[in-house]
């Protein structure tokens, strides 16, 4: 299937018609300091800066616009914070969610042997059918001698899982485009995924009644951000 992102002019009067075939929502998780807003960055602001590489608090909102095809879609990446403190206000996010794009960091093993717990969530608070892409990120330290999980052992794990695997750099732009275009592309090649995500109810669990407001104003921070930097 042929995709772009706005490159030639066909494309992008296609996209900039604001018409879309559908609106995908991504999640991208995986624990604290792996690289998961770096990558973001550089894949929507086409911006790649170490100053700017800090934890995100609670949760960052991007969109992106992509053509699957000669069809337009509306992408809604959700960068979810990886500190144990935001993890009960990461589940909610999940919710209509089509894909989970879940980041490791090659030169920490901890953040790789923490993706069953990743996993398990991801499975626990999103749809069925939900569409899965490990990726190991800070590929370029990999020349310099700091690998500590091997390329055969993320793949073994992402197949284990029936994942999406890539390997990428956010600080050289290795592979940074393939996680979210081929997580999308597998998303609108899966028949009727959009349709049963959108008539998926919410499960109890991730409910907000009235004391969230008040016990987790992150969540109404971050939203308000999102729309005012939009």
């Amino acid at each position: 299937m042929y995709l772009a992102e706005g490159r030639d002019k066909r494309v992008k009067a296609i996209l900039e018609v604001g018409e879309w075939a559908g609106t995908v929502k991504l999640v991208v998780i995986g624990s604290s300091g792996v690289g998961k807003t770096a990558l973001l960055r550089l894949y929507c602001d086409h911006e790649w800066d170490p100053r700017l590489a800090t934890s995100t608090i609670g949760i960052d909102f991007k969109t992106k616009r992509l053509l699957v095809g000669d069809q337009p879609y509306k992408v809604n990446i959700f960068d979810t914070a990886g500190q144990e403190r935001f993890r009960t206000l990461s589940a909610s996010y999940y919710r209509g969610a089509h894909g989970v794009i879940l980041v490791y960091d090659i030169t920490n093993r901890k953040s790789f042997l923490d993706l069953e717990g990743w996993f398990q969530e991801a499975k626990t608070c999103s749809t069925e059918v939900v569409v899965l892409c490990l990726v190991g990120a800070k590929l370029d330290k990999a020349a310099q001698g700091e690998r500590q999980v091997s390329t055969e052992e993320g793949r073994a794990l992402a197949e284990s899982h029936g994942a999406i695997f890539y390997e990428v750099s956010a600080k050289t732009g290795e592979n940074f485009r393939e996680p979210f275009v081929g997580t999308v592309q597998r998303i609108v090649g899966t028949p009727g995924l959009l349709e049963a995500v959108r008539r998926k109810p919410v499960p109890d669990a991730l409910r907000l009644n009235r004391g969230d407001y008040y016990t987790k104003p992150i969540i109404l921070v971050s939203l308000l951000h999102c729309c005012l930097s939009g």
